[in-house]
């Protein structure tokens, strides 16, 4: 009888949040898809598999799962270089990698990633999602390349001034965007409107005036349900293409990577039971493999639609099972209303969402306390907007090592010299290559005419380098003179 009324109290807590997180899903779901290039329906269904799959796993339980606009411009270079199929085999791939690593216990290791890494990368893809839909809210076409996409924008503000059919969708954007912003402002304020995010009725009040004043803006093409998921996956040749590969590793890295600092900023909104990081790797690892045999996108937990969750009162994963059970039954019944989406509101929704992946608030605060965290930050966004994804995270992942490698060797060079008698040198601490300068500096200065006493009794570790360029010192300093450097170690 308790576990009943347990059950009913947090039904009616679930019921309620599991609707407000459709709400904030739908517009998204449909717009990461069209951003990605994709079918619409595609990222409906990724979401349907976030909520009834991902859903019902072990792992986190309030997180919600589906596509994420940190995924948007990974996926639209997929598609552009592999087409659906490609995307499919890749997703699937990516999936199966992601069992592995939590079947592995692997998954609590992705938190050692650099905070700065995955901001940067956030922040790029942010920039990239930005400055591509800058172009579709003006109803023009968008360049490919992400160099191209910022490169372009000049070009684009002179079309804006020529033409009336780009200034009229336009208008359109820029209005979705005002609604979208005032109608969140007032959830704020007015307790009765916190279950309609703005994002859906900017959209939906966006699609009935272009309705009702017949305007010529570009709609949304609805493909089917049916025909959209018939190119799932194929072409298991493309696993042999180095470019192919490159693309899993990085889908996996930053879908998980995404997913599990999501979950660990929903433990820290929640006071129920913690994410267990392994299960969840394996969660998202089951959801992208289904998501890859679909044909559809790839999904991770979103901290948007999460945090929705969360505040929206849940107690249990039936939330999410829930929502996922809403755009089923959306994609089922109505999808036809797809169709009435004017592309230049949806670009308006993800350029907001583009503008929530850039750390604006983090940078300032950062920049007083950890400047070399800002720096890997910076460098590692404007590596995914000059160069891909790929490139973008391992320059960004490079420099951290190297920041890592800088602060943890410390090490210090005493002199001591009386003026007679033999010059004692101590080196204490960490020696890696970073250091060398230093350390040759000081010993290059010392007088080759007396006796030197080299103490390495304090030095805890030598790289390679260091050790090879101390032997190389000893053996240059004991030719210059007849008394030969006196070493001291704990040998």
């Amino acid at each position: 009888m308790t576990a009943s009324v347990a059950n009913l109290r947090t039904l009616r807590a679930d019921l309620p949040a599991s609707l407000v997180v459709f709400l904030v899903a739908l517009p998204l779901c449909v717009g990461i898809a069209v951003a990605s290039g994709v079918p619409a329906e595609l990222g409906l269904v990724t979401g349907v598999v976030g909520g009834l799959l991902v859903g019902f796993l072990p792992g986190s339980s309030l997180q919600v799962s589906g596509p994420a606009a940190g995924m948007t411009v990974l996926v639209a270079e997929a598609v552009d270089s592999y087409g659906l199929a490609g995307l499919g085999t890749i997703v699937l791939v990516s999936g199966l990698i992601q069992i592995a690593l939590g079947l592995f216990r692997l998954g609590r290791w992705f938190r050692a990633i650099s905070v700065a890494v995955v901001q940067g990368m956030l922040a790029g893809i942010g920039l990239l999602l930005i400055a591509g839909q800058l172009y579709v809210l003006a109803g023009s076409a968008t360049p490919h390349s992400g160099p191209g996409k910022f490169t372009g924008l000049p070009g684009l503000a002179a079309d804006l001034v020529t033409s009336t059919t780009a200034q009229l969708a336009l208008s359109v954007g820029l209005a979705t965007l005002v609604i979208m912003v005032q109608w969140d402002a007032l959830r704020a304020r007015v307790r009765q409107l916190r279950m309609v995010p703005g994002a859906l009725v900017a959209v939906v009040v966006a699609a009935a005036l272009t309705a009702l004043l017949d305007l010529p803006v570009d709609k949304i093409k609805v493909a089917g349900l049916i025909a959209a998921m018939e190119p799932s996956f194929g072409h298991w040749r493309q696993l042999t293409e180095l470019g192919v590969l490159a693309t899993i590793v990085t889908f996996t890295l930053v879908a998980s990577a995404e997913s599990l600092f999501s979950a660990a900023a929903v433990d820290r909104l929640h006071k129920g039971p913690p994410t267990d990081f392994d299960k969840e790797l394996v969660a998202q690892g089951t959801g992208n493999t289904v998501c890859g045999l679909l044909g559809a996108l790839p999904l991770t937990a979103v901290i948007v639609r999460s945090s929705a969750n969360v505040q929206a009162g849940a107690q249990t994963k039936a939330s999410r099972v829930l929502h996922g059970l809403w755009l089923l039954l959306f994609v089922a019944a109505v999808p036809g209303l797809i169709g009435l989406i004017p592309l230049p509101a949806l670009a308006a929704v993800l350029i907001h969402a583009g503008v929530k992946l850039l750390p604006l608030r983090a940078v300032p605060a950062l920049w007083r306390t950890e400047r070399g965290e800002v720096v890997i930050l910076v460098v590692t966004a404007l590596a995914i907007g000059t160069t891909d994804m790929f490139t973008g995270v391992l320059v960004g992942l490079g420099l951290a090592i190297v920041k890592a490698a800088w602060e943890t060797s410390h090490v210090r060079v005493t002199v001591d010299d009386a003026g007679t008698g033999p010059i004692e040198v101590r080196i204490t601490g960490n020696a890696t290559f970073l250091r060398l300068p230093t350390i040759l500096t000081a010993l290059n200065e010392l007088p080759t005419d007396r006796t030197v006493r080299l103490d390495l009794r304090g030095l805890r570790h030598a790289d390679r380098a260091c050790r090879t360029a101390l032997e190389e010192w000893v053996e240059t300093h004991n030719e210059g003179t007849t008394t030969p450097v006196q070493i001291l170690t704990t040998d």
